[in-house]
């Protein structure tokens, strides 16, 4: 069973936890899984200690991995290296906190400094059944991956995975968690005195996209968290300066108020003018695997999209996007859009 520590994976835990106590799941045979990114908050921590107690203390086996895996990193994109390595053995003096003493720190499995932790799980769980409290309301992507991995009514994916809760929505498990009074990470209740939406409490690695819009609100709540942040990855600081701007994608309040006034930007030219020079502008493979990407959907619905949809284009692509997920989104959403038209022209014209 995948555990993070998180308010899906809380819920997850409370119901496998139920079912042990019920009698309906042997706990000797269940392995408890979680990958520690080392740039995690506190309360985060200290949830996953208490569920590691737990689960132990009923018989299953807990592994808690602290292992050099590779992770995507939103403020890495700014300097052309696309990933971040955990617990990086040659960053050891400015790591965001230290492993727990009993952490695995070494796996026969795991090619080191490679692997995602998406590679390195299914590898060494390929000989049982997998337990993950993905949920298809997070995102399209993951609504279309599950509908595919579950086709045809089954229950369990061809590689032995099962997902308990992936048709709850976020209202079902805030109320799951409040009726089993399960204990939340304070970091939720931070972010929503802080103004985030329900829809956006998502807590994962600082360097995630999730994560990272809102390390500078909550520098407030853990005063140190931004010196130690920044200190292990440094452009981290322009989380501060400029996140409420065109360089991170973000389309917030503070972003129009700064803009306003100002001429409306010509999104399709700058399009033109980024894929005009492949080379120059996207330094890496990977980046220009992406950019390809979107140069290809680019001209597919040029002749259909507006400013406001090439300006959805340009600002994915800026901004980074290293798993196409904003990719896939605008995809369906603009082609979507012009199949809508299509049906209301033909609606009239058959009127």
């Amino acid at each position: 069973m995948s555990f993070s520590g998180g308010k899906d994976s809380l819920c997850l835990a409370q119901l496998v936890m139920d079912l042990i106590q019920m009698g309906e799941i042997a706990p000797m045979q269940l392995i408890v899984q979680f990958i520690d990114e080392e740039a995690i908050f506190p309360c985060i921590e200290e949830k996953v200690r208490e569920w590691r107690k737990k689960f132990m203390l009923v018989g299953a086996k807990f592994e808690w991995f602290c292992l050099e895996v590779k992770h995507y990193n939103c403020f890495n994109e700014l300097s052309n290296d696309e990933t971040f390595i955990c617990w990086d053995r040659y960053k050891k003096d400015v790591w965001v906190r230290k492993p727990p003493s009993f952490a695995i720190r070494s796996h026969q499995m795991l090619r080191p400094r490679v692997d995602a932790y998406q590679d390195f799980l299914p590898r060494i769980s390929a000989d049982g059944i997998t337990i993950t409290g993905i949920r298809t309301a997070e995102s399209v992507q993951r609504l279309q991956n599950v509908a595919t991995a579950l086709r045809a009514g089954k229950s369990m994916t061809n590689k032995h995975q099962v997902f308990p809760i992936y048709d709850w929505k976020d209202n079902d498990v805030w109320l799951y968690l409040s009726r089993q009074k399960v204990d939340i990470p304070e970091i939720y209740l931070f972010l929503w005195q802080s103004g985030t939406r329900k829809g956006q409490l998502r807590v994962s690695q600082f360097f995630s996209v999730d994560t990272a819009k809102s390390l500078v609100k909550m520098n407030e709540y853990y005063p140190d968290l931004m010196e130690r942040i920044v200190r292990r990855e440094p452009n981290a600081y322009l989380a501060a300066l400029y996140w409420d701007s065109e360089m991170f994608g973000r389309n917030t309040v503070a972003r129009k108020q700064n803009e306003k006034g100002g001429a409306e930007k010509d999104y399709k030219a700058a399009l033109l003018l980024l894929f005009s020079d492949m080379d120059r502008n996207f330094r890496t493979k990977h980046k220009r695997y992406v950019a390809e990407k979107y140069r290809n959907f680019f001209m597919g619905v040029s002749a259909i999209a507006d400013n406001k949809d090439c300006k959805a284009i340009y600002e994915g692509l800026l901004s980074g996007d290293p798993k196409l997920r904003s990719f896939r989104a605008l995809y369906q959403r603009i082609y979507g859009k012009y199949a809508a038209e299509a049906m209301k022209q033909e609606g009239m014209t058959n009127g």
